[in-house]
């Protein structure tokens, strides 16, 4: 059984104190950070954990939690390994005997990491892994609690690996005594290669997990035939990397989404490089997807309550005086040179204006405020 682990509460920092030092306390960071909502909140994050804001840290398998300003419970969930997950990272760690002195002397190796995304097995957090939870009235997703908690546990992580472990599931001495009870394999073994007699009687094994969906994917080159015949080998290229790349966010997601004939040719022209003709649409489509695509093509009416929502939200991230007159259509919010569009997916799409149109600018945000930083001189 795993015990949670209790840490003292931050005191105040010096001005100028850093977060995160090492490469895997920046990573935890960089997860937060991409996952929020609000960079105002990130902000208050900031100061509220450098300033003491929060109380004693509980680290335990798929959460750690505090008490901020005294009174509210903030929690962070991390989704845990299962057991097969663990069974293939401790087969990385027991392979190379460097792994273990490295993880007992607090340092988490770059190989072992990478090693571990090999066998799928995601160590560290990406975008969505973080789950924030407080009490307070805040719904920013982190609030200024649960981003002050995520801040100051990128100390822990600096100061012992072993926190993100737990936090993943297990704890340093169940996975020492289960490293003890590991054999080292045997290399020499490994050149020799299995005998065909002994291949062929064993069970057929089970599929590996899903390969981790923040990695990106690059398919195998595929080499033309030396026949000769009517197929054009670079579409065949273009056809068969994108089935493949297909079968991998299938195998991921565990579904596709139903695209027309026109939303899989921008697909084609926006993952390959085509000349179809489709400029806008493909920036569109590398922007948001086929939620992108539609923004940029149709129109709607969201419900009052988001579009006062989205009001209140650019209004108090807008820093000094208050933004510019909105001039208002439908879904879509003009601010002078910049275009918001409120997709159905819930996020607010930039454009800016090009040739006397309207061109996607960039990624969506659920923050409107976080789209508008270049009208401000950022």
């Amino acid at each position: 059984m795993n015990d949670a682990r209790g840490f003292s509460a931050f005191p105040p920092q010096r001005a100028g104190a850093r977060f995160a030092t090492s490469w895997w306390g920046r990573a935890w960071i960089k997860a937060m950070e991409d996952t929020s909502l609000d960079q105002v909140l990130l902000r208050k994050g900031r100061t509220y954990a450098k300033i003491g804001r929060l109380g004693p840290i509980t680290v335990s398998p798929g959460r750690i939690a505090a008490v901020a300003d005294s009174e509210f419970d903030t929690v962070v969930r991390v989704e845990q390994l299962t057991d097969a997950e663990w069974e293939r990272f401790l087969d990385q760690v027991a392979a190379k005997s460097g792994h273990i002195a490295a993880l007992l002397d607090r340092d988490m190796p770059h190989d072992l990491v990478d090693a571990a995304e090999d066998a799928a097995v995601p160590l560290l957090p990406a975008v969505g892994d973080l789950e924030p939870e407080c009490s307070c009235p805040d719904w920013g997703h982190p609030c200024q609690h649960a981003a002050a908690l995520c801040y100051q546990v990128s100390w822990l992580l600096d100061a012992d690996p072993f926190v993100l472990l737990l936090m993943r599931g297990r704890g340093e001495r169940q996975l020492i005594e289960a490293l003890q009870g590991r054999d080292v394999p045997d290399t020499a073994q490994a050149a020799r290669g299995v005998p065909a007699a002994e291949a062929f009687a064993a069970d057929v094994p089970p599929l590996p997990e899903p390969p981790p969906s923040d990695v990106p994917f690059a398919p195998p080159a595929l080499e033309p035939g030396t026949g000769a015949g009517p197929v054009d080998v670079a579409a065949l290229r273009v056809l068969a990397a994108s089935a493949a790349s297909r079968a991998r966010e299938l195998l991921v997601r565990g579904r596709l989404p139903e695209l027309t004939e026109y939303q899989d040719r921008v697909r084609l022209a926006a993952e390959h490089d085509l000349d179809l003709g489709l400029e806008t649409a493909v920036a569109a489509w590398r922007h948001g997807g086929a939620d992108g695509l539609e923004v940029l093509e149709s129109a709607w009416t969201p419900p009052r309550r988001d579009l006062a929502r989205a009001r209140a939200l650019l209004e108090a991230g807008w820093e000094g005086e208050r933004p510019p007159p909105i001039e208002a259509w439908r879904n879509r919010w003009t601010l002078g040179s910049l275009q918001l569009r409120y997709g159905r997916d819930g996020r607010w799409y930039p454009f800016v204006e090009r040739d006397g149109g309207w061109w996607p600018a960039g990624p969506p945000e659920r923050d409107p405020s976080a789209l508008t930083h270049h009208l401000q001189g950022a």
